[in-house]
């Protein structure tokens, strides 16, 4: 159960998302029905803003949760297992709440078998395709361990070793794949909003930025302060998917979640 304290912060973080403005102690009381009175929901606000999770800009007006305050709400409320996603409601409510999805479905390619053309060229055999190289016997032996790895695994390691032709080669069908962005005006208010530059552009475009991200939330790295990234594994379209959501800390994910989740 939790305090009064945490409860109050829950309540003005709630209230700011569904409002976008700073939420005063009899504000707050009525909209939510809270038994403390004003004195002591703004006793709360001032510990609260102590403590660095409450923002006043002047003293006369109502409160507004921190990034600090927001990142930590949306931790604890955003930490769940994605199943089935309606891509009907993802394309619809990105733009309802604010924020832009990113999917790249998945593959489950393996490299099945390596032929050898006379010592001069090199057929990659994976479940769906197939990829020619130029032989090398160090590659050829490099390649030979790699019999059984899934396709992702491949070119990640191919880029890490420098296989540069085998990753260019294999890159390029993962680049085929069906990508998907939805609401892409919000995501380009952001870019310039911050000065994005083209390459971090592209990776977001192209869909490459799933290579450096995995399930979890991100308030950083790839999003700038006051921004949230979330990453989850689901099914959309009955295919194997990888859904990002990227937006502020003050959009209403919980909402958007609900609505396109087919669980």
């Amino acid at each position: 159960m939790i305090d009064k304290k945490e409860f109050l912060l829950q309540s003005i973080i709630k209230a700011y998302i569904e409002h976008l403005e700073p939420i005063g102690s009899s504000q707050l009381k009525s909209m939510y029905d809270i038994t403390y009175s004003p004195a002591t929901i703004r006793g709360y606000f001032k510990k609260l803003g102590d403590e660095g999770y409450l923002a006043q800009e002047h003293v006369s007006s109502g409160r507004t949760p921190t990034t600090e305050a927001l990142r930590q709400y949306w931790s604890s409320k955003l930490n769940f297992k994605l199943n089935f996603v309606d891509e009907k409601a993802v394309d619809f409510y990105s733009s309802q709440v604010g924020l832009t999805a990113f999917v790249l479905e998945q593959t489950s390619d393996v490299l099945k078998n390596i032929l050898n053309v006379e010592n001069r060229y090199m057929i990659l055999e994976f479940s769906t395709f197939t990829v020619t190289v130029k032989f090398t016997d160090a590659l050829y032996r490099f390649l030979s361990d790699m019999i059984g790895l899934e396709l992702v695994h491949i070119v990640n390691i191919s880029k890490q070793v420098g296989a540069f032709e085998v990753y260019e080669s294999v890159n390029q069908f993962l680049k085929n794949r069906d990508f998907r962005i939805f609401n892409t005006k919000e995501f380009f208010s952001l870019v310039l909003r911050f000065n994005y530059d083209e390459n971090t552009i592209e990776k977001f475009l192209k869909g490459t930025i799933f290579e450096s991200i995995e399930n979890a939330i991100y308030f950083d790295t790839i999003v700038p302060e006051g921004y949230i990234g979330i990453c989850h594994d689901c099914v959309i379209n009955s295919k194997e998917s990888k859904l990002l959501v990227v937006g502020e800390l003050s959009k209403d994910y919980e909402f958007f979640y609900n609505k396109i989740s087919m669980n």
